[in-house]
């Protein structure tokens, strides 16, 4: 068989994307005396607004959030929002998330396209509803309630300057309030997404939630051996950085049949990293079946998992995607998410 040079880079990056995952999920890479250190234990409890690393995405979390270079419809907004410009049509997305306690965790984001331009805005919002306040004089409960909103809204830009490669920007006001205090933020995620030729094979680099210190506001009251005592004064927040690396790459494609594998490396600024595998098998281009897998986080010890549908409904779409995510001791997150592509 004659190798042309389109033959040769496609074997050389197959070749290096499945050594890379062989490389990548080996225990020493994932464990503190890998490549990548573990420091999670001193960056623990490091930075606020935490409700800014919760997954949105039904179709991520069943990739075991390995998918910041294949987030093309409205999560890019949330993951990488380079990958906005390589959506085929404008989308309104949807998602909720039954999270750990009860507590409610919903996104929405518009993208719009406007030829190799992607204009898009977003809004987080996480309410714990009503919780009973305790303490260590009262541990089952003072007879007080209180609950913690939190929100983040988003405005998005992105731009394909090749077929090849393509890069995005979003800026975001955050804000939580616990109890009666509050903090505001302002943070960017920067992301940039490369194709490899005809491969099958795509790169994406994304920075999240890099922004300003927050000086918590307001007062509150709690009781001491002295009795109440009411604080004014808290120390600044830090916002939860998180660095993104990742890869896709289609391993096998028929008529009906098409396999998508991908992998990913989470390093954020107040925890350890990890590594994320995940695989779709997609079936008629309407039915998919997801899995996925997170290295070097303690409470997943079993694979995520997934199903979504894709319905052409009059010279539009929409897409119902559904995620399953279980953790040790905390029990299952939910995640379901609706798109209507325009």
């Amino acid at each position: 068989m004659q190798l042309n040079s389109n033959n040769i880079l496609r074997v050389l990056t197959k070749a290096f994307f499945i050594g890379a995952l062989l490389v990548m999920s080996q225990p020493e890479v994932t464990n503190a005396q890998g490549v990548f250190p573990s420091l999670g234990g001193s960056r623990s409890g490091t930075s606020g607004f935490q409700f800014l690393k919760i997954n949105v995405d039904a179709r991520s979390s069943a990739l075991g959030g390995s998918n910041v270079a294949d987030a093309m419809d409205g999560s890019a907004l949330y993951f990488n929002p380079a990958l906005a410009a390589q959506m085929d049509n404008s989308q309104v997305y949807l998602s909720h998330t039954a999270y750990f306690a009860d507590i409610a965790h919903n996104y929405a984001s518009y993208t719009q396209k406007l030829g190799s331009i992607a204009l898009g805005g977003s809004l987080m919002y996480l309410d714990s509803g009503e919780m009973e306040e305790t303490n260590e004089f009262n541990p089952l409960g003072t007879g007080r309630t209180f609950r913690t909103v939190h929100m983040a809204a988003g405005l998005s830009f992105a731009q394909e300057l090749s077929e090849l490669f393509s890069y995005g920007v979003t800026a975001k006001y955050v804000e939580e309030k616990i109890e009666e205090i509050q903090s505001q933020s302002a943070v960017v995620d920067i992301g940039f997404f490369y194709r490899v030729g005809e491969t099958g094979l795509r790169f994406a680099v994304g920075l999240n939630n890099f922004g300003l210190d927050a000086s918590p506001s307001g007062e509150t009251t709690r009781p001491t051996q002295n009795g109440p005592e009411t604080e004014t004064e808290f120390e600044d927040v830090s916002p939860p950085s998180v660095f993104r690396i990742g890869a896709a790459y289609d391993a096998y494609e028929t008529d009906n049949i098409k396999v998508l594998v991908t992998g990913q490396l989470t390093n954020p600024s107040d925890n350890s990293e990890r590594f994320s595998l995940g695989s779709e098998l997609t079936y008629l281009d309407q039915f998919f079946v997801r899995a996925g897998y997170e290295f070097g986080v303690d409470e997943a010890k079993l694979p995520t998992a997934g199903v979504g549908f894709f319905v052409p409904f009059l010279d539009n779409s929409i897409a119902i995607d559904y995620g399953f995510t279980a953790r040790d001791r905390l029990g299952s997150i939910h995640r379901f998410t609706l798109k209507f592509n325009l």
